[in-house]
């Protein structure tokens, strides 16, 4: 069987520069049409290597033939720790993430070329259905030893249009915890709800009330917030400023009295509602404004036609009230034969040892 042409006339290189992924902009466009996740794509990509490898160094992985790009893996090289490769933002931001590629034979052409690189990788939270897992497992046959193990899904709405009224999708005990905080609600003064596409030119005092929401609560005083941490704040910002430019950005606020009470950081991409940053206000938080957020952006998703509420995040006790459904990802390491790989797998053994062993002491201190 003759190899695909995307393998046989392949060349790689590397970038190192944040400024030098603007050549790949259209490029990236193209290649992300069949990508999932709007982390996959390059507004998100560019955002993260602008703001977040402050601790690592840039390694962003692209393939190309003739015609031009046709696979590219945004990875960092770690500086801490035995060297290794992970993808760019995950660490940071704990969000999927994947490669983009033309098709089967490009994504193949890249796991080779990371194979061949001989640099450990630690991918955490790739989709568990990606085509990426299969390709690099194969592509490190041979080269060393490979590893796919579960990582934490994440919640998510599969929608109808049922979900316009998203109380009936609830269990009795749920509905009658959504009325009483709709109630009380009700009783501290008028609510409203809003959900705003701004444009360019009005985005910034929008986006700095939805900061404020958000840090005028617990995250404000642990300085989780995104007006306390700096680089996430920053990411955050440049990459509002990307999706509104698109026209996907929604900003949302639930309103007592006209008074931001809870806020949303989402976007509308290919089909799904995405929530990256929800906060609410302490002073509100007797009646829950956040879950009531969230009823009105599914009624908003389920209306707009929508497929999917990707809750993104972690599986929460706050989200199993909407759904059980959770999109499963895992976490790959490859250690390539040679010296790198060997301190990559000796510092990872040890760990898990210490772990295992920490259990145990645990385990056996709690039957005392």
């Amino acid at each position: 069987m003759n190899a695909s042409p995307h393998i046989e006339k392949t060349t790689s290189y590397l970038i190192r520069k944040v400024e030098d992924l603007d050549g790949l902009k259209e490029a990236w466009k193209t290649l992300s049409v069949s990508a999932r996740f709007p982390m996959q794509d390059y507004a998100w990509v560019r955002a993260c290597a602008a703001t977040l490898v402050a601790r690592n160094e840039l390694h962003v992985v692209v393939v190309t033939n003739p015609t031009g790009p046709i696979a590219i893996a945004p990875l960092v090289k770690r500086r801490k720790g035995p060297v290794r490769l992970g993808l760019l933002g995950v660490e940071e931001l704990s969000e999927p993430m994947d490669f983009v590629y033309a098709d089967e034979a490009a994504l193949r052409a890249l796991a080779e070329t990371l194979a061949h690189s001989r640099l450990p990788l630690k991918l955490q939270r790739v989709p568990a259905d990606s085509p990426t897992v299969a390709a690099l497992e194969r592509a490190s046959r041979g080269k060393g030893f490979f590893t796919c193990r579960p990582a934490n899904p994440y919640p998510r709405i599969l929608l109808d249009a049922g979900w316009t009224a998203p109380e009936q999708r609830l269990s009795s005990s749920r509905r009658s915890l959504l009325r009483r905080m709709r109630r009380r609600a009700e009783q501290t003064g008028t609510v409203s709800w809003e959900v705003l596409t701004p444009e360019p030119s009005s985005l910034a005092p929008v986006l700095e009330e939805a900061f404020r929401v958000e840090a005028a609560s617990w995250k404000g005083r642990e300085g989780t917030a995104l007006a306390n941490e700096t680089a996430k704040g920053e990411f955050f910002k440049l990459y509002a400023a990307s999706a509104c430019e698109e026209g996907m950005l929604r900003l949302c606020f639930l309103r007592i009295n006209g008074r931001p009470a809870a806020m949303q950081l989402a976007v509308e991409h290919k089909g799904g509602y995405w929530i990256f940053k929800i906060g609410y206000d302490d002073e509100f938080a007797a009646c829950s404004p956040g879950t009531l957020l969230i009823e009105e952006t599914v009624r908003y998703a389920a209306a707009r036609g929508l497929a999917s509420y990707e809750f993104l995040g972690s599986v929460e006790e706050w989200t199993r009230m909407w759904t059980e459904d959770q999109y499963e990802c895992v976490s790959l390491r490859s250690y390539p034969l040679g010296f790198n790989g060997a301190v990559a797998f000796g510092s990872d053994a040890a760990r898990f040892a210490a772990g295992r062993i920490g259990r145990i002491v645990r385990r056996e201190a709690a039957r005392r």
